[in-house]
């Protein structure tokens, strides 16, 4: 006869599971090597670099003898810098031209080829071709083209309009418009494909509601198309103000800001003052100033983005 015999349980503890030890998550090797390795090569190509300018636009160097620390006597001197004002002017117009046409070319060109229809994507990939180039080829491409016997002179010539051939990248007057357009012929295809991410991303039933309650097109574009767009457009726009104050390579491979300053950027004066006049000290001050009208751009998009996040 077998026995049984059982374990008399405490009547102060509840019976359930052996509690288990909470061991400390640790991370593998391989996750912080991902993480560090870049981390490490940012901080070296990147933020140390960003930190020197800093110091040296407090500084005047040449940059063969030892720097001299000004303090902010380089911030001072564009107060006073006639070029400084002209760039920032051409900047600002720079801005307005490049990012407004930019914005509204290719929402228009988005629109007319959002619909899948034959041959839309040999339109699509034409529009965007140019985005693949780098500006430097797009600019020398350009100068061609604008030269006195080149191919807008000659098709000017060929229609009977001879009396508007130009010297279009010599005149202090169209200098600058002339050099927007190589710029604005690549950016436009860049702002097409984001548009249509945007448009792709819109419910049909809206459309076909509005269809239903007599919604003109113009209608259906401002009450539907552009509120639902609202994060797109704050891409593009914070996209092409970066753009318009960091473009250089078409500018400089036109025009090098001139003919006398009159296509000059502040991307294209702080080149010219750091390595061609060698007042590194300057240059970087110029630097910091456009570093810090990118950054307003970028921290007032992020400050706009956590808001509609939270909310």
């Amino acid at each position: 006869m077998a026995v049984l015999t059982a374990t008399r349980a405490d009547p102060g503890k509840k019976p359930g599971k052996p509690k288990k030890r909470k061991q400390a998550t640790r991370v593998p090797p391989v996750v912080l090597a991902f993480v560090l390795v870049p981390l490490l090569a940012e901080g070296f190509w990147v933020f140390w670099p960003a930190l020197q300018g800093f110091y040296l636009s407090l500084t005047k160097w040449d940059g063969v003898s030892a720097p001299r620390f000004i303090g902010l006597g380089n911030y001072r001197e564009m107060v006073h810098d006639s070029v400084f004002h002209t760039a920032v002017l051409d900047t600002v117009l720079w801005l307005v031209l490049f990012g407004g046409l930019s914005a509204a070319l290719g929402l228009g060109a988005a629109l007319l080829l959002q619909q899948e229809r034959r041959g839309v994507g040999f339109y699509r990939a034409a529009l965007f071709l140019p985005v693949v180039f780098s500006l430097t080829a797009t600019a020398l491409v350009w100068q061609a083209m604008y030269q006195p016997d080149g191919l807008i002179n000659h098709t000017l010539s060929g229609l009977g309009l001879g009396s508007l051939t130009h010297p279009w990248l010599a005149d202090q007057d169209t200098a600058f418009y002339a050099v927007i357009l190589p710029a604005l012929w690549r950016q436009i295809g860049y702002v097409m494909v984001l548009y249509l991410a945007g448009l792709k991303g819109i419910d049909p039933m809206l459309y076909e509601a509005a269809k239903v309650d007599g919604a003109s097109r113009w209608q259906q574009f401002r009450h539907i198309t552009l509120p639902q767009l609202s994060s797109v457009n704050a891409v593009v726009l914070s996209v092409i103000i970066i753009d318009s104050l960091r473009s250089f390579d078409v500018v400089w491979a036109l025009t090098r800001g001139g003919p006398y300053h009159s296509s000059e950027l502040l991307s294209t004066y702080m080149y010219s003052t750091a390595f061609q006049s060698l007042r590194l000290g300057y240059g970087s001050a110029l630097a910091v100033v456009i570093f810090v009208l990118a950054f307003g751009v970028i921290a007032s998009y992020l400050v706009r983005a956590f808001k509609e996040a939270d909310s």
